[in-house]
């Protein structure tokens, strides 16, 4: 059954089909026979998956050909005598040591008869009888409840493959009774072989390994369904066992080549796992002498290879956390400043200094960023840490966090965090530390800009007036008409209309039409417009002496923005049409006023630069 071909565009797509032509043609090894029904196995068959930690699957191939699972079952059944018995009791009866033995080897410890490890077939059965049911019945069914967690749909058993398994089965039988001679089984040794028979016989397809693993890789959430199959404590389990002892006695050259966890199966198919980034399934019957798919080994080695995904291979998270660093001096908040104010700020800027970072924060990210924090010079009294664009941050990161608090306050420093609704956990962490005696004040803010501008503020407080609730600026004062002669201004206020807002309320809207000038000569007013969410976001923040519309002045349109009065505001309005009437009754004051209104426009062009460059662009 072939799946749907998927759009060639992609270029992940492009590269498995790729792949598949590529080894489509590879025709070592030969279909397993010890199991009768196995050999009927069309050893053409072959599928490749990836499937995302967002639930995304590229399926090239015979993706969706029914097979049964047989050993890749293994790990996933490991993982549930975890959870049902715990670490401790399932360590006490299955070991976690690779045997470089073939699978149905008897490798038991000496001494005590455990079983070396969960993935040859003493340890699979010991754990399949570690499952908890009133019943074999009630057994099957959680683990055919289980397997649909992982896939997301209720995988069936291969009746044909299970007789044969059973019919054939003598040596795992013996294993069994070997096994409860040696008081490991959680079971009677024939309904724990017999369970372990059917959970071999489960039929899946290529797409389904790769959900499968796809689940492990996010830490136990199917990336689809987001129902939780595994708890994350017991992941790191599953995935170590599988990394030392999941290919046979192939594991150690895997490793080595491939180095990341994999299962196979001698149906054909080969599980891999890229923890936090992605599911591999593979699946062709052809297998090589340790039984493992000729064609899924040389699929996942390629993987490896072509996209450096060694899991040993020396990460640069670390390194990419920062996203960029920069001072008040460089880049300040959407809260525009008269000129004394942006003197104050460029003498004083580099008091407070600004680190954006990114992606999953685990210790070695957030040791970098702490390092470099705590190394700023004295001068820097305000550290800033935005964790707007983290994606996760992990308990021993959120320690360190906390650890960096309490040593800048211990300095006589400020540590500013923004950012941490969206890490809920990281917040409660936090809370939970600050309430210890002599824990540190914790400042936060949701936005950016809003904790720039309150660290202009610290930096201008005592130093300049606050003109937006003082008396009312001058027309000669402001900005706009900086140059202009009493006449001029004169002429300029005969043709504006004075207008008066409201706390709160609109100056303009969002589509209104943008056809005049407005001079703000009282109050405050910010810039706000509306993102992809509905939310209102501010661009910018006017104080007396500065004003908005320039552009309506040569491109009549609408407004892209609201403008909105924070305070009780006043302003001068100057309509586009009266500017354009001064062509013919005072051209030169045009001219000036246009003068006045591109060295404004300059100096925001100038603002959203900085911003630009600092923001790691």
């Amino acid at each position: 059954m072939l799946a749907p071909t998927p759009l060639r565009s992609s270029p992940v797509a492009a590269y498995l089909h790729a792949l598949h032509d590529r080894f489509r043609d590879l025709e070592d090894g030969e279909v397993a026979t010890y199991i009768p029904e196995l050999a009927k196995a069309d050893p053409r068959w072959f599928g490749i998956c990836i499937a995302t930690v967002d639930g995304h699957v590229y399926e090239v191939g015979d993706s969706r050909q029914p097979f049964t699972i047989q050993s890749i079952s293994k790990p996933f059944v490991y993982g549930l005598a975890l959870e049902d018995r715990g670490k401790a009791a399932v360590l006490e009866r299955i070991g976690v040591e690779p045997t470089g033995d073939a699978f149905n080897e008897i490798s038991l410890e000496a001494g005590t008869g455990r079983p070396l490890n969960p993935m040859i077939n003493a340890g699979a059965i010991t754990a399949t009888s570690l499952v908890a049911g009133r019943s074999a019945e009630d057994r099957w069914e959680r683990m055919l409840g289980l397997f649909a967690l992982y896939t997301g749909r209720r995988l069936t058993l291969d009746e044909a493959v299970y007789r044969s398994e059973s019919e054939t089965g003598h040596r795992n039988r013996a294993i069994s009774h070997m096994l409860r001679n040696f008081d490991k089984l959680g079971d009677a040794p024939d309904r724990a072989v017999d369970l372990y028979f059917r959970q071999c016989s489960i039929q899946v397809t290529c797409h389904d390994l790769s959900l499968m693993a796809a689940t492990l890789a996010t830490g136990g959430t199917n990336p689809v369904t987001r129902e939780r199959a595994l708890q994350a404590r017991n992941v790191d389990e599953v995935l170590s066992v599988m990394m030392t002892c999941g290919m046979y006695d192939y594991a150690g050259e895997w490793v080595y080549r491939v180095g990341f966890p994999a299962k196979s199966g001698v149906a054909g198919g080969i599980l891999a796992v890229l923890p936090g980034q992605l599911g591999i399934g593979v699946f062709s019957p052809r297998l090589d002498a340790r039984g493992n798919s000729v064609r899924g080994v040389a699929v996942c080695s390629a993987l490896s290879d072509d996209f450096e995904l060694h899991s040993l291979r020396a990460p640069r998270a670390s390194q990419s956390v920062l996203r960029s660093r920069f001072t008040l001096k460089d880049v300040g908040s959407k809260r525009l400043r008269v000129d004394r104010e942006r003197e104050i700020l460029a003498e004083s800027g580099a008091q407070a200094v600004v680190y954006q970072v990114q992606g999953d924060l685990g210790f070695a990210g957030m040791e970098l960023v702490t390092r470099r924090l705590t190394s700023e010079r004295d001068e820097a009294q305000t550290l800033v840490l935005d964790l707007g664009r983290a994606t996760e941050i992990d308990d021993p990161a959120a320690q360190l966090l906390f650890d960096l608090a309490v040593a800048t306050g211990e300095a006589g420093r400020t540590l500013v965090l923004v950012g941490l609704d969206r890490h809920p956990r990281l917040g409660r962490f936090l809370d939970e530390a600050r309430s210890q005696p002599g824990a540190f004040r914790l400042v936060s803010f949701d936005e950016l800009d809003l904790a720039l501008e309150w660290c202009e503020e610290r930096l201008l407080h005592g130093r300049i007036p606050d003109a937006s609730d003082g008396e009312e600026l001058p027309l000669a004062e402001h900005s706009f008409l900086e140059g202009l002669g009493a006449p001029e201004i004169e002429h300029l206020a005969g043709l504006m209309e004075r207008r008066e807002f409201a706390p709160r309320s609109f100056v303009v809207r969002k589509g209104d039409a943008a056809d005049a000038l407005y001079l703000l000569v009282r109050g405050r007013l910010s810039v706000v417009a509306d993102d992809p969410r509905g939310r209102l976001r501010r661009l910018a923040t006017l104080s007396p002496g500065m004003g908005f519309g320039e552009p309506s002045l040569v491109d009549s349109a609408t407004r892209t923005a609201f403008v909105r009065a924070d305070r009780a505001s006043v302003c001068w309005v100057l309509k586009s049409a009266k500017v354009h009437s001064l062509e013919a009754s005072a051209p030169l004051l045009k001219i000036r006023l246009l003068e006045n209104l591109l060295r404004s426009a300059a100096r925001i062009v100038g603002r959203l630069t900085r911003e630009t460059v600092a923001d790691g662009f």
